[in-house]
């Protein structure tokens, strides 16, 4: 047997989508290639409403004009799924790993998403839950947020995890948003999440009196990460003072640690 393989994470702080989303199919062909290895992204976006291949450009709730007017950019993007939110005190997680040759399996990946965003609930006292089809995602019921007590049972259920993905050569991008302290009313006032209007969002926030910062969730999803994905991490780089012209060149070369 093999042991783990080697990874590198990096903490990249509050960044604009497009670099980002641009970064991301650069690293991904890059991987794909065998050039950089196993890499995964995190770090928080300023306020923006992306729509996947699937989007319905109604569940926006005002025009890209006005919401642009309002501070928050729109965003067309490749990954699967329909229209969601990112902004400040949101953990998004971009893996970009390579599949092969033991997990190309598309199911088997978004569940692991979705796992490790259980344990970072679970680290906090919170249980959610993985739901499928029309409510992917992870929830959690507001009615009792520290115990899920199944789909059919939950009261108030609320999404606190969005996942979308996208694979070429079976390596990963975009990946997963867990909102820990976002603004949950300029969310809500954006989009209609993943066309769901029958159901609420929550957060960390709005369920604990001290939620974790994004960095602290970062730091922590280490651990899920590389065991649900069999890796190895050294420590966390911290990249955000970094510009992207940096950024860029630093994270596409193969002897960044």
């Amino acid at each position: 047997m093999t042991g783990p393989r080697p990874a590198r994470a990096a903490w990249l702080g509050r960044r604009r989508y497009g670099p980002i989303h641009d970064l991301q199919h650069r690293l991904q062909e890059a991987r794909a290639d065998g050039l950089v290895p196993d890499t995964l992204l995190l770090l928080e976006h300023e306020p923006v409403a992306t729509l996947g291949r699937k989007a319905n450009p109604s569940h926006l709730r005002l025009s890209p004009e006005l919401l642009r007017a309002r501070g928050v950019e729109v965003h067309a993007t490749d990954r699967g799924g329909d229209v969601t939110f990112h902004g400040p005190g949101q953990l998004v997680a971009y893996p970009i790993f390579d599949l092969k040759p033991h997990r190309c399996d598309v199911r088997r990946y978004v569940h692991d998403l979705g796992r490790v965003m259980r344990a970072l609930l679970a680290h906090h006292g919170l249980d959610g839950a993985i739901l499928e089809g029309a409510y992917l995602g992870v929830w959690v019921d507001l009615a009792s947020p520290h115990r899920w007590p199944g789909e059919d049972q939950a009261m108030l259920p609320a999404k606190i995890g969005a996942i979308g993905v996208r694979m070429s050569r079976w390596v990963t991008m975009h990946g997963f948003a867990l909102n820990s302290t976002i603004d949950l009313d300029l969310f809500a006032g954006s989009v209609i999440p993943c066309g769901i209007a029958e159901r609420g969002i929550t957060s960390f926030g709005a369920m604990l009196e001290a939620p974790p910062s994004v960095q602290a969730l970062a730091e922590a999803a280490l651990d899920p990460f590389a065991d649900l994905f069999d890796l190895r991490f050294n420590a966390l780089l911290d990249l955000s003072a970094l510009p992207e012209d940096v950024l860029s060149p630093l994270l596409l070369s193969p002897g960044t640690p």
